[in-house]
């Protein structure tokens, strides 16, 4: 049965964030310690390979991409990680993936702004420590400030190190020679300096530089069209990132002594100073010192802000003290993003954070083989409001490739990272076990996977899918009162009818649709069995999508006493059916055909609908008893002293408050669809459509 949930009336996170911020967020979460720290202890290992094995790590990210961006599209929701794997294996797996991703994010975060004060040490002597955590202060502030600040800044700081990086890349290969660029040189030794074994070990050492590229799935919540923007943007993010890191790489394997390459912390500089010598005042090298600056600075400001959704999220279901879920009147998780910045501070004052940040990537490492885990349990549940707006290539093997990357770069960082990782996993499940465990009844999507465990499954999981799904397309919030307005509604008083009888009646009212093609009912009901669900004691419906489908069309049969249904349209033992309806809807957005549905069994499960419906006479009453009461109004033109003073105009040229809708006109008997060339009269009966606060106002003669 389909059924529809109210959306919580609790303040929600604001959606500011456009594809440009998740391509800033993405980007920035990854060009710091990859970059400015790591190609020399990189090239050390590999030699003249260091740029293939950068190459080489961007698409060992491409399962976890694909399936995080598959995930975000279906439950875009705060806590990214936490979320995903919360719903798919239950709150225990959601435990660690939550605290842990926390705990990762705080630790990377913190040793992002360390790395600022070792660029700016080149230049100015600055405590390193005490810059970290002023560092870190100011950018919860901006982060508390709202989402749009803090993206803001984000912008500001990943354009400009991309452009310099850019600029760095193009003047780097130019002095190297483009002709000669990628061949090794021999200083460095054989192109794989330690054989194929260093070569690999590389590319598990360089793989944590592109693990920020998913942060942004823990913002999704605030993203716009996330069907859209979240997939395109890591796309974007990945493609820099790669073209970057590598080409970069090669500039400095060119550019710099193998020996001054290999101890050096601070290589984009280095080289620097070897071909923009000819920049006066050292102007080149300041420039690469403000791009490594924006690098460290974006990492940390996109860590805190991805950070904060964690505790928030978990709050919000029960894992962690229920006041961490506030927001503030600037619209961001005021309580999580303190407590993150207080926990940086902490680990910052404390703790050597260089050597924890390297362990905390084995931790994401793990996350990553999760995330894929949870796409396979999610598809295999089968439940039918997990309706990603993006589904990951070659299902099951992408995801099989993901869990078994990242257990092999687990173990490629060795035994410290592997007892970081379990200590971390150990130390989650105490907080479960201790904190939350008898708290909650919600389970994963992982009891729907097998049929045997039935009894175990979380319903009430499906109903939030579905709420996802309604806030997901609330652009088309009023879309189910105009679907309802243009429904083609048919009595059927006499006769059998079986399946194909069925499909001619609606190939011969079709043409009474605006965008639906008789041969689409061809193409939309190919079995010779009409799958229904049912929503009432006697209705029944059958949802379906098209791609030529440009809005969702309706139709609804109603049957008389006499009328006998074939086995090819419901089963033989069932014979209560009296309306079934037809739901055709658009590919996009997706969800949008269950949440009409929803909206439908909303209307035929509530009171005495029934009774009303099989009393209707006429069209028009029929249509408004499937209208949502507070969505709907109906009366004469001279019932509303607003319209009769519009008497006489076309109807796209009538005000009326801004949500309100003019979709049906009856007029000497007949219903009329109302165009904007149709001319109000003063004695037509009308139906509008829109807001309840809106129609309360047209109600009582206010614009």
């Amino acid at each position: 049965m389909v059924t529809n949930k109210l959306l919580s009336k609790n303040k929600t996170l604001k959606k500011n964030l456009s594809l440009f911020d998740v391509y800033s967020i993405s980007t920035g979460a990854m060009f710091s310690s990859g970059l400015f720290l790591l190609p020399g202890i990189a090239a050390s290992y590999t030699g003249n390979s260091v740029w293939l094995a950068y190459f080489l790590a961007g698409f060992l990210i491409l399962p976890a991409m694909y399936c995080m961006a598959e995930l975000s599209t279906a439950m875009p929701k705060a806590g990214g990680t936490y979320y995903f794997l919360d719903r798919a294996m239950g709150p225990l797996m959601g435990t660690i993936g939550g605290l842990g991703s926390w705990v990762a994010v705080v630790f990377k975060s913190a040793f992002a702004l360390v790395g600022i004060g070792a660029y700016l040490g080149l230049y100015v002597d600055l405590p390193i420590t005490i810059t970290a955590v002023a560092l870190t202060i100011v950018f919860g502030l901006v982060n508390v400030f709202g989402a749009k600040e803090t993206t803001m800044l984000q912008r500001v700081l990943v354009t400009t190190l991309v452009v310099i990086l850019v600029a760095f890349v193009l003047m780097g290969l130019k002095a190297a020679g483009f002709a000669k660029a990628f061949e090794p040189v021999p200083a460095h030794g054989d192109f794989f300096k330690t054989g194929l074994v260093g070569f690999i070990s590389t590319i598990g050492l360089v793989f944590v530089s592109y693990a920020g590229l998913t942060k942004v799935a823990s913002v999704a919540e605030e993203v716009q069209n996330p069907d859209r923007n979240i997939p395109l943007g890591m796309t974007l993010s990945l493609i820099t990132a790669t073209v970057i890191y590598t080409l970069g790489t090669v500039v400095l394997i060119r550019v710099l002594d193998h020996q001054a390459l290999y101890a050096s912390l601070t290589p984009i500089a280095d080289a620097g100073r070897v071909f923009l010598d000819w920049v006066p005042y050292d102007f080149g090298v300041i420039l690469i010192i403000v791009a490594a600056v924006a690098a460290f600075a974006s990492t940390g400001n996109a860590g805190i802000m991805s950070a904060s959704r964690y505790p928030y999220a978990m709050a919000k279901d029960k894992l962690v003290p229920k006041s961490l879920n506030a927001i503030g009147k600037h619209g961001t998780p005021t309580k999580a993003i303190t407590i993150t910045v207080l926990a940086m501070v902490f680990v910052l004052l404390l703790f050597d954070v260089a050597s924890v940040a390297k362990l905390a990537s084995a931790f994401q490492l793990l996350l990553f083989g999760l995330v894929c885990v949870a796409v396979i349990v999610m598809r295999e549940s089968k439940i039918p409001t997990y309706k990603p707006g993006y589904k990951a290539p070659f299902y099951p093997w992408l995801q099989v490739a993901g869990v078994l990357i990242s257990f092999w770069l687990i173990i490629e960082m060795g035994i410290l990272a592997v007892a970081f990782t379990g200590m971390m996993v150990i130390g989650c499940v105490l907080w479960y076990q201790f904190y939350a465990y008898g708290r909650l009844e919600r389970r994963g999507a992982i009891f729907h996977v097998h049929q045997r465990l039935g009894k175990h499954r979380y319903d009430a999981l499906e109903l939030e899918l579905m709420t996802i799904i309604h806030e997901r397309t609330q652009d088309e919030n009023l879309s189910y009162e105009a679907l309802i307005a243009r429904s083609v509604i048919i009595d059927l008083n006499e006769g059998q009818y079986n399946f194909e009888k069925i499909k001619d009646c609606l190939r011969e009212h079709s043409d009474q649709t605006h965008s639906l093609k008789s041969k689409v009912i061809d193409e939309v009901f190919t079995h010779k069995r009409l799958r229904l669900h049912q929503i009432s004691d006697s209705v029944h419906i059958s949802y379906k999508t098209h791609k030529s489908l440009k809005q969702p069309e309706l139709f609804v049969l109603r049957f008389g006493q006499s009328v006998e249904l074939d086995e090819d349209v419901v089963d033989a033992s069932d014979h209560t059916v009296k309306t079934i309806i037809f739901l055709m809807a658009p590919l996009k957005p997706v969800g949008l055909d269950l949440r009409l549905a929803g909206h439908l069994a909303e209307v035929a499960q509530s009171e005495h609908f029934e009774q009303r419906w099989f009393q209707c006479l006429s069209q028009r009453e029929m249509k408004e008893v499937l209208m949502r009461d507070d969505h709907f109004l109906h009366g004469s033109v001279q019932s509303f002293p607003s319209l009769l003073k519009q008497a006489g105009k076309k109807v796209a040229d009538v005000v009326l408050p801004p949500s309100c809708l003019i979709t049906m006109i009856e007029r000497e008997g007949s219903i009329i669809v109302a165009t904007s060339e149709t001319v109000l009269l003063e004695t037509d009966e009308v139906a509008i459509i829109g807001e309840s606060v809106d129609l309360d106002s047209l109600k009582e003669g206010a614009l």
